[in-house]
């Protein structure tokens, strides 16, 4: 099978887009499958990303990277989008792949980006299907990032439903990785959508923990003694940090002496945080980016991992925690319900309800074997996951809709 896939951004950019995209392109290297990758180039913020040529060209057996020319990202510094006039190297490229199949994730930003729904017109002529997998609560960022007059927001927003439903529906089929997106997507009026098991994680990497090279790797001094609340995401306002801090400055003083605050992650919101936490407690650390192969060593030496975004589409990080053997506290919204079991492997609090979300915080500071108990569930739990198992649950999507598109050519001839 020939697979293209279209992404809106890919390594060295880490996020749940570009951390899922490279490792199912890993594992469709391992069973053979050509594949071509477009995404936008990041030469332009090589301070940023140093390493952004090992991500470009021949990066795995029979996956090839094709870096499109880029603009600078509309909200985000550490980011770039692809440019309109890069679509012609798209289709030159496509043209001379011939691809079984077209992939595009994040269909909505890559159209605006495009000015064209990406991948349909040449699926189309090609008579090969095109899917797409919706990633991003893109509209429900809108009130974190813009505060408009007269109403202005509610009518954009309203806009933004209309003409991300027209760009999905006009796919084969749209993914999604969990059953509140499910819901979400089929209320806007989305009619092809085709919900599996897709986000995963490597597990052989939560296998040893390395207490050693984590304290000296960041410079951190002996918090044996700490219970360790792990962080990790964008600093931005999108992932509920206004939430977080306002909710924190509520813990009892006692309480937080008992904890460490560790934050894995960067963005505008950086200085606010640090400032905000360190009236609170001298014990925060801000490590900023780490490289994604990090990760798994600093939850499996956290205690709890808390996120409190209430827009993710899955949330890949709780599903990390849960490989990692640690309890994961989130709001009872988005994709995170899907992975978090109330009670048994993590706490679910209200949505914007402090009082709920402290006093279970609470509860897994205080209790060292309930802590212990939801960690080893997690992780039984989180076997599911692994980046092999999802990736065939893709295929056989892929597969299906291929066949699909098959049978609809040859029942019109």
């Amino acid at each position: 099978m020939k697979i293209a896939i279209i992404c809106s951004s890919f390594f060295p950019v880490i996020d749940g887009v570009t951390i899922a995209v490279l490792n199912r392109v890993k594992q469709l290297s391992a069973l053979g499958y050509q594949v071509k990758i477009f995404c936008p180039d990041y030469s332009a913020i090589a301070s940023i990303y140093p390493n952004w040529q090992d991500y470009t060209g021949q990066i795995l057996t029979g996956v090839e990277v094709i870096s499109l020319p880029s603009t600078k990202s509309l909200a985000l510094d550490f980011e770039r989008d692809v440019a309109i006039a890069s679509y012609k190297i798209v289709i030159r490229e496509l043209t001379k792949f011939q691809p079984d199949l077209i992939h595009v994730d994040e269909a909505e930003r890559l159209s605006f980006c495009f000015l064209k729904r990406t991948g349909v017109k040449f699926a189309k002529q090609h008579r090969i299907p095109c899917t797409a997998w919706f990633h991003t609560n893109y509209i429900d960022y809108f009130d974190d990032y813009f505060q408009l007059p007269f109403n202005l927001n509610q009518v954009i927003k309203g806009f933004l439903e209309c003409t991300f439903t027209k760009i999905y529906n006009s796919y084969d089929l749209t993914l999604v990785s969990s059953s509140s997106t499910l819901t979400k997507l089929t209320a806007m009026g989305i009619n092809n959508l085709a919900y599996a098991e897709l986000l995963g994680c490597n597990l052989a990497r939560f296998e040893d923990r390395d207490h050693q090279s984590f304290a000296a790797q960041y410079n951190l001094p002996d918090l044996s003694d700490k219970i360790k609340l792990i962080f990790i995401g964008r600093l931005t306002p999108d992932k509920g940090w206004n939430f977080t801090l306002n909710s924190l400055a509520k813990l009892a003083p006692e309480i937080l002496a008992k904890v460490v605050i560790i934050i894995a992650g960067d963005g505008t919101l950086k200085d606010e945080i640090n400032q905000t936490l360190q009236q609170l407690t001298p014990d925060v650390y801000l490590l900023g980016r780490i490289p994604h192969q990090d990760i798994s060593n600093l939850l499996m030496n956290g205690d709890i991992f808390i996120t409190n975004s209430e827009k993710e589409t899955r949330g890949l990080t709780v599903i990390e925690a849960a490989a990692a053997g640690i309890p994961a506290i989130a709001p009872r919204a988005g994709g995170v319900i899907d992975t978090i079991r109330d009670g048994e492997t993590g706490f679910l609090y209200q949505p914007h309800n402090q009082t709920d979300f402290l006093q279970k915080l609470e509860v897994l500071i205080c209790d060292r074997t309930l802590r212990k108990s939801m960690g080893t569930e997690a992780k039984t739990l989180c076997q599911q996951w692994s980046w092999q198992h999802t990736t065939d649950n893709l295929i056989e999507i892929w597969s299906q809709v291929i066949s699909s598109k098959k049978l609809e050519i040859k029942s019109k001839k």
